[in-house]
């Protein structure tokens, strides 16, 4: 005999059969949903189309190292220092001839042409007046003062350059070089000759000398005498400028000279 399922318990059974069968069901479009989420951001291949192309610009963009501008570098000067006296400068005329020409214009002229050459040359030159506060311990590879003779006629012998040293100077074995170097190569540019027999204590007791500092080689020269050699100092101040050139070269490069060129300081 078959038994009649309780009335009351039938609707319970199906309400707990349906919650269970949609509480799986929600369970499972969640986890559906959870790993469709995962798997479309992990997906390599699955990119934008304006992300793709901002990756292929920044790709195909050349690779710019940072280059730091470099610091200029202070490089110190090794080129010798030249002071160049133009005789009278600042002080006086000088010898004055009749006709007004003056040896401070004639010895400008020398010393300026002297000392853009030697510019021109890579060296550091300067000109100075006669009495210039920058004598005063003054350090200098070398110093040469330009001066001319007189102006007045002496005699026919009255022609030619003489050079000369402080005959009381420390360093009077470099200053005599110079002042050999000066005699060689100042004779053989001009062609004129050398007058050594009439040096004064002006020359050899020139006052620079004893105002420089005591290792600067030091020299002055008397270009021509302004009666008889007038003419070559005035119309070829540039051979008169070369020859003193040629010999502040000589003693700087320390070139040999003639063995018969010895010094008139003696």
């Amino acid at each position: 005999m078959s038994e009649n399922p309780d009335p009351m318990t039938a609707p319970q059974n199906r309400r707990s059969s349906s919650i269970g069968t949609f509480s799986q069901l929600t369970i499972v479009l969640a986890t559906a949903l959870i790993l469709a989420t995962l798997f479309t951001a992990w997906t390599p291949g699955i990119i934008p189309k304006n992300q793709n192309e901002e990756i292929a610009i920044v790709e195909s963009a050349p690779t710019q190292t940072p280059t730091s501008r470099p610091e200029p570098l202070s490089t110190p000067r090794l080129d010798p220092l030249i002071g160049i006296v133009s005789g009278h400068w600042g002080n006086d005329s000088g010898a004055t001839c009749d006709d007004g020409l003056t040896e401070a214009e004639v010895n400008q002229t020398i010393a300026t042409l002297v000392q853009k050459s030697l510019v021109n040359l890579g060296y550091e030159a300067e000109i100075l007046k006669e009495f210039d506060s920058k004598l005063n311990g003054y350090k200098a590879s070398a110093l040469v003062s330009i001066h001319a003779d007189s102006c007045k006629y002496i005699n026919d012998e009255a022609t030619g350059f003489k050079v000369a040293t402080a005959l009381a100077r420390s360093n009077r074995e470099s200053s005599t070089r110079l002042a050999s170097c000066i005699r060689n190569r100042y004779s053989h540019i001009t062609g004129l000759p050398l007058h050594s027999t009439s040096l004064t204590p002006d020359m050899t007791s020139y006052h620079a000398f004893a105002e420089i500092d005591i290792n600067t080689p030091a020299a002055i020269i008397e270009t021509g005498f302004l009666n008889l050699d007038r003419q070559f100092l005035t119309e070829h101040p540039d051979l008169v400028a070369q020859g003193i050139i040629n010999g502040i070269l000589c003693f700087l490069n320390n070139e040999s000279i003639s063995p018969t060129q010895t010094p008139d300081t003696e």
